[in-house]
């Protein structure tokens, strides 16, 4: 008896424990699933695939790994957030800020970015196969001149 009752917790505990990304916080994951605002939040790991955050306020959160495939982050305001390692495949953002946000390593495969805010931003090393960038400060090659990269960051929250 002894054993079916161990045997039976060690599977409700492993569906609840799985998944390759557990967030540092899970009560912010909430809040910012429900009401859009999570400034400041820690973030970091969470899997966000598929979420809606249009509008979301996410300045200076920390999205560090985040897995936001296939996420709407339509107008968006990223401001100053880290989003180092994030996973972008085929998100869109579009009308979102990224103004001075830490964009090292994000996959964007196959993401959608049109009039998206990158002023500021640190980008290296993004993964971009297949990613349709449009009216936002992302280049590869060609001439630097169009760009100010002396933005001032001061982010606000």
């Amino acid at each position: 008896m002894k054993f079916n009752i161990l045997a039976t917790l060690t599977l409700i505990a492993s569906l609840f424990f799985t998944g390759s990304a557990v967030a540092e916080n899970p009560d912010q994951v909430q809040q910012l699933l429900l009401t859009g605002e999570c400034p400041g939040c820690n973030l970091k790991g969470a899997d966000l695939s598929g979420a809606h955050l249009l509008g979301a306020d996410l300045r200076n959160a920390n999205l560090q790994g985040a897995i936001l495939i296939e996420a709407n982050l339509e107008g968006a305001d990223l401001t100053g957030a880290n989003l180092n390692g994030a996973n972008l495949t085929q998100a869109f953002v579009t009308n979102a800020s990224l103004n001075c946000a830490n964009l090292n390593q994000v996959n964007l495969t196959a993401a959608k970015l049109y009039d998206t805010d990158v002023s500021g931003a640190v980008m290296n090393n993004l993964t971009l196969t297949n990613a349709e960038i449009f009216e936002t400060g992302i280049g590869i090659g060609g001439s630097a001149e169009e760009f100010n990269f002396n933005v001032e960051c001061r982010v606000e929250s």
